[in-house]
């Protein structure tokens, strides 16, 4: 144990409970939603996890979590920084989903060429027949590229590379409409797959930050963009309108759909501010609708930044939430503070 930058305590451990083949995922009183899930409340006592100075490759900041729950464990993967901005992917695990216990080392950090520099960022995680999937973004601080890992027990992880290497993206540059939409060869990020097979035989993933774009593949390592098709999810509310990116994962609701969490950033239209990031809630139908558009969304956001540390950070005006889990009767949704710490909201599970 030791004491963070912000005299919150840091628990630690070189070792990390073991998980198997015969690992559950889910608490067994799982129960699927109805959309939307409402009434996230911030945890009074946020962050919940912020930069650990005894290890330097977590040193300066810790943010943007994925989450999932393993033998009635909630673990987080989660993105560091150290001084000089180089981001790493830690893990931590909580009996209760709100005091963790981080792993002293890193389990993903910058190893290829692709990843120097800028490290590897903002990991996603799924579980398939007892494999972890992760998407996180290498990064050169030149080009971001989305990336797949794949992982037996969370620790241990064999990188796959840029899943999408020759995609081009369009840059929304709305400050300047001059210049609306630039073209990006290669750039990609923030992948949030679907962990089920759908009826038409491939796992579906949404990708993308500026536009949500669609993407699939049958065996969730090789995967293909339909370059024909308009974004998967149109721009329509005001707080959305610079830039949308995916949040969690996708979870199934009770009648078969799906709700797709997302980030979105504001122009400073309708009272948000320019550049704020704020959380919000889409329903999606995979079956019908796999190429979008949305069944429907929620028109205000879910999560917005309010506290000191959300409003003034590393980047100001910012909640990016990327995991979310239901645990001990509640959803917990995880999330950045201001780029620099780590937070969560929890909200009631439907009846």
């Amino acid at each position: 144990m030791g004491q963070s930058n912000d005299t919150l305590p840091v628990y630690s451990s070189d070792t990390v409970p073991q998980i198997t083949s015969n690992s559950t995922e889910n608490e067994k009183n799982y129960t699927a939603p109805y959309f939307p899930i409402l009434g996230f409340k911030e945890y009074e006592n946020n962050p919940i996890l912020t930069p650990n100075p005894a290890n330097n490759w977590e040193s300066a900041y810790l943010y943007n979590p994925s989450a999932i729950v393993i033998d009635d464990l909630v673990w987080l993967l989660y993105r560091a920084q150290n001084s000089s901005k180089t981001s790493s992917i830690g893990l931590a695990w909580s009996t209760d989903g709100y005091n963790f216990t981080r792993y002293n080392n890193p389990v993903l950090n910058q190893t290829e060429p692709y990843e120097h520099i800028g490290g590897t960022e903002d990991p996603r995680v799924i579980r398939v027949n007892e494999t972890f999937y992760l998407t996180y973004t290498a990064y050169d601080n030149v080009t971001a590229r989305l990336c797949l890992a794949t992982s037996p027990d969370l620790v241990n992880w064999k990188k796959y590379g840029p899943m999408i290497p020759n995609v081009t993206d369009v840059l929304y540059n709305w400050q300047d409409p001059m210049t609306s939409f630039i073209p990006r060869q290669g750039w990609s990020k923030s992948g949030a797959i679907l962990n089920e097979r759908q009826p038409d035989g491939s796992y579906h993933m949404h990708f993308g930050d500026s536009f949500l774009y669609f993407a699939n593949s049958t065996d969730l390592i090789h995967w293909n963009v339909t370059y024909n098709q308009p974004p998967f999810s149109p721009k329509v509310n005001v707080w959305e309108q610079a830039l949308m990116e995916s949040a969690a994962p996708p979870v199934k609701t009770r009648d078969g759909k799906w709700i797709k969490f997302y980030n979105g950033v504001a122009t400073g239209l309708g009272g948000y501010k320019a550049t704020q990031y704020s959380t919000g809630q889409m329903l999606i139908d995979p079956v019908n609708q796999p190429l979008g558009p949305p069944l429907a969304r929620l028109e205000t956001p879910i999560l917005q930044p309010t506290s000191v540390k959300e409003v003034t950070g590393q980047v100001d005006n910012v909640v990016f939430s990327e995991g979310l889990v239901q645990f001990r009767g509640k959803w917990f949704l995880y999330f950045g503070q201001g780029d620099a710490f780590l937070g969560v909201a929890t909200a009631p599970v439907q009846p």
